[in-house]
Parts: C-alpha cells; structure tokens; sequence
C-alpha cells in the first residue's frame, strides 16, 4: 500500500501546484506541477504491473478498469498540459486517477479469468476509448463553463487559466476524434473476438455502447458538414459520454459487484 498512498500524495501535489499556480497569475502555470505529475503516474503504472503478477494476469475487473480508465486520463492530461495552458485540466484529472487508484488499492483486486489475445485487445480498446472520452467529457464542461462565463460577462480570475475558446473547442473535436476511432475499434474488435457479444447480460452494454458511437459520430459528422460548435457540442458530447459510462461501468457494476458474474 506504500506505493498507493505515495501515488495517490502526489496526484494531489500535483492538483495543488496547479491551483497556486492559477491562483499567483502564472498563464499558463508552469511546469512545476509536472514534478509530482510525472511519479504519481509511474507509480500508477508500477501498481498495476505488480498487481497483476501477482495474480497471474491482467485484472480488468470493476475496480481495475474504473483505475485504468483514472491512469489514462491522467497520462492524457500529462501530456496534454506539458505542452501549455491545458495543464489546468490536471486540477480536475489528478484527483480523480488518485480516487480511482485508492479504490482498486482497497477493494478491487480479483482472480484473473484467461482471456485470449483477442479479446484482451478488445478490453484495451475499451479502457483507452473511455479514458479519452472522458477527457473530452472534462473539456467540454469546461467549454461550458467558459461560455457561459462570457456570455455572462463574469471575467472571473480562472478564465485566465483556460486557452483561448477556440483552441478549447479544437482541442475537444480533436480528442473527440481520437476517442471515436478508439470506440471503432472497440465495437469492431467485439464483434470479431468476443463469442457471447450478444449473450443476454451483454445486450444492454452493446446496444448502449453502439447508441454512444454513434452519437460521437454525428456530432463529428455535424462538426465537418455543419460547423456545430459550443452549446450543440458540449450537450451532445455530455449524452454520449452517458451512455458510454452507463454501457460499461454500469453494467460492470450491476454485474460484478451486486450479481457477482463477470460482465
């Protein structure tokens, strides 16, 4: 549990030096933050390996791929922010990779059931899909906000830590893009390797997770032929990013944790 605490203590430094950068006028905030940032996922990383030679295999159980899905938003954000002035994204994005790595620490490690190569590609499709996903989900909140802060005239001192609206928005179609070919390859991965894709207590996650794409798809779509951008943008992405939470981890959760069967 060493390594844990000590991950989940610099996520948490990291997120600080990140608000007192903001808070000092520092746009973008510098790159002090990436002292702790840069640790804090290694050690993410390390757990996880550990964790799975001891068990013999990759855990991708409930609580395993909630922290999986935390490691790669914060690798995302890592990256993202080392390059200028969308290092803020980590204020949101390093609690919530510590919160999901304190929870697999705690209470989720599990036997590994075998899986084929195939399959376990289709697994590592999913969890990378839902971790850029999600980030796009983060940024189009915070275009929202942005937004709404403008049209309000409330210049509050945090919009100076936030890009430009027009890089922000760029930067989400891109990711957006980035997800949907990673949610493509998902589906299609599913339907090539997985036996019971259609077995009845996977119905649900499929229909839910198709719905998802291709709501991602047209909002790309409406992006390209139409220019749709701010509010249709932000809702649209919001409703998918829904449905694909509710395709994945909540049927990991109804299946794993209150029916006990592997989903």
């Amino acid at each position: 549990m060493t390594i844990v605490l000590i991950a989940i203590a610099l996520y948490l430094l990291a997120a600080i030096a990140l608000v007192a950068g903001a808070m000092r006028g520092q746009h973008p905030p510098g790159h002090g933050w990436l002292l702790p940032a840069l640790p804090a996922v290694a050690l993410h990383i390390g757990y996880h390996v550990m964790a799975w030679r001891t068990a013999g295999g990759a855990d991708l159980h409930f609580f395993a791929a909630l922290s999986l899905v935390g490691l790669g938003m914060a690798l995302l954000a890592l990256l993202v922010g080392a390059r200028g002035r969308m290092a803020t994204l980590g204020v949101v994005v390093y609690p919530i990779a510590a919160a999901t790595l304190a929870g697999y620490a705690g209470y989720g490690h599990h036997l590994v059931d075998e899986m084929d190569m195939g399959v376990q590609l289709h697994a590592w499709c999913a969890l990378l899909a839902y971790a850029t996903l999600a980030v796009a989900a983060l940024l189009a909140i915070m275009l929202w906000l942005q937004e709404r802060a403008l049209r309000r005239r409330d210049f509050h001192a945090w919009l100076r830590v936030l890009p430009p609206l027009t890089e922000l928005e760029t930067l989400l179609f891109r990711t957006i893009a980035a997800g949907f070919v990673l949610l493509t390859a998902t589906l299609l991965t599913g339907v090539l390797f997985v036996d019971d894709l259609f077995a009845q207590h996977l119905v649900h996650k499929t229909v839910l997770s198709v719905l998802s794409w291709l709501v991602f798809g047209a909002l790309l779509l409406g992006r390209w032929r139409r220019g749709w951008r701010g509010a249709v943008a932000v809702r649209w992405t919001l409703v998918a990013m829904a449905l694909l939470v509710l395709a994945f981890f909540g049927s990991k959760a109804v299946l794993e944790l209150v029916l006990q069967r592997v989903g």
